[in-house]
């Protein structure tokens, strides 16, 4: 018997039963697609994560005031901290070697308006040096300005979202924007950013930062981003910077430290284990349809029995009947694979679809990790029924035609 020949008898087993056969693909293909479609869905959200953090700026360190104890945690929003950040304390950040710019920051919420036209929105309150540690990118005119950071002006520059609601029959370069009971001329737009790590630049303001504490009646930041000269020198300047920090602080060691590569790696690494777990999960509908594999192909050994019979006096080998039934589950779990990702890939396109703004990514290794398994199942589960044939005596299996 040539490998022909087991895959004609295993076609021929096939287009016998279909209806078996169809409940064993089908099964499959549930259990493939589920692995596929979970696997993407942790793996995209691992990548839009890292994506997102990335997307703050290049070798990027937070300054927050308040001292946090719990590593990760966020420090309080509300109530008082032992000191707050200044402009002073920011611009005393460029004394360690290891610093390549800063830009402190100032937020708060203010009514705009512009020709009758007003809302509500965020207002940011920071320095030129914005545009380079955040990455923005202008769709028309120019960023703030470079200046003292002291030095309050009247200018903005504002978000996609503003500029069509306030200015949306002209262009808003160079007209006048009034933000609470002060005027700012507008001096530029930015290109469209959308939602970044819970700020939506298209909906904000941006003023000059001593421009924002006059506003808010503050002199304090609400915390200074912190651009490094490269990614070696990231620990470096997180120590000069809570050294330079707890000598104008009276020795206090009052602020909490982000880095950009410690929240990558700690999300990287929560999500990437998130993903294997919930793949793992979905593994189990594999593990199921095996076990319907092997109840299948047992039934199939009893109804076969004559045939197997009469394929033993004919000289089948006890390696060539279990090769022919190992195949015949081989190609089942091989057209349920297939389809299972079929299946999968419908689905990724129908929820991109509906949510256009996350990526929907199958990684290469989750697709062939969901083809081998499914393949791996069915040829495990498929062993005991090809040993019971195997083992089936020529006589007696001949004996119950």
């Amino acid at each position: 018997m040539f490998f022909k020949d087991t895959l004609i008898h295993a076609f021929g087993a096939i287009r016998a039963q279909r209806l078996r056969a169809i409940l064993i693909i089908l099964a499959m293909s549930i259990g493939v697609a589920s692995v596929t479609v979970l696997t993407a869905l942790g793996e995209s959200a691992r990548l839009y994560i890292i994506n997102e953090f990335e997307s703050l700026g290049t070798h990027l360190v937070i300054v927050l005031p308040g001292r946090t104890e719990t590593t990760g945690a966020a420090p309080p929003m509300f109530g008082e901290t032992p000191r707050d950040l200044t402009l002073d304390d920011a611009y005393a950040l460029l004394r360690s070697p290891h610093v390549a710019a800063i830009a402190p920051v100032t937020v708060g919420s203010a009514p705009v308006s512009a020709e009758g036209l007003e809302r509500e929105t965020n207002i940011l309150g920071s320095t030129h040096a914005l545009i380079r540690v955040r990455h923005l990118s202008m769709a028309q005119g120019r960023f703030l300005p470079e200046a003292e950071p002291d030095k309050a002006m009247s200018v903005c520059v504002i978000g996609q979202t503003i500029r069509e609601q306030l200015f949306p029959s002209k262009p808003a370069v160079g007209e006048w924007l009034r933000i609470n009971d002060r005027r700012f001329r507008v001096v530029g737009v930015l290109a469209s950013e959308g939602q970044s790590i819970g700020t939506d630049f298209d909906e904000i303001v941006i003023i000059p930062v001593a421009s924002a504490q006059a506003l808010f009646d503050t002199s304090s930041l609400f915390r200074i981003l912190v651009e490094t000269k490269s990614k070696e020198a990231m620990v470096q300047a997180a120590e000069d910077i809570r050294t330079i920090i707890k000598a104008r602080h009276e020795g206090e060691d009052d602020i909490t430290l982000i880095t950009q590569d410690s929240v990558v790696s700690t999300f990287d690494k929560i999500l990437t284990a998130l993903t294997l777990t919930v793949a793992s999960i979905a593994g189990i509908s594999l593990a199921v349809a095996g076990v319907l594999v092997m109840n299948v192909m047992l039934v199939s050994v009893t109804q076969r029995t004559a045939e197997i019979g009469l394929l033993k006096a004919l000289g089948a080998t006890k390696r060539q009947l279990i090769a022919l039934f190992l195949t015949e589950a081989a190609l089942l779990s091989l057209a349920g694979a297939v389809l299972g990702v079929v299946l999968g890939r419908v689905t990724l396109w129908v929820l991109q679809a509906l949510y256009p703004n996350f990526p929907f990514i199958l990684p290469v290794w989750a697709l062939l990790a969901a083809l081998g398994v499914s393949l791996f199942t069915g040829l495990v589960f498929g062993v005991l029924p090809a040993r019971k044939a195997a083992r089936l005596d020529p006589v007696a299996a001949l004996a119950r035609r």
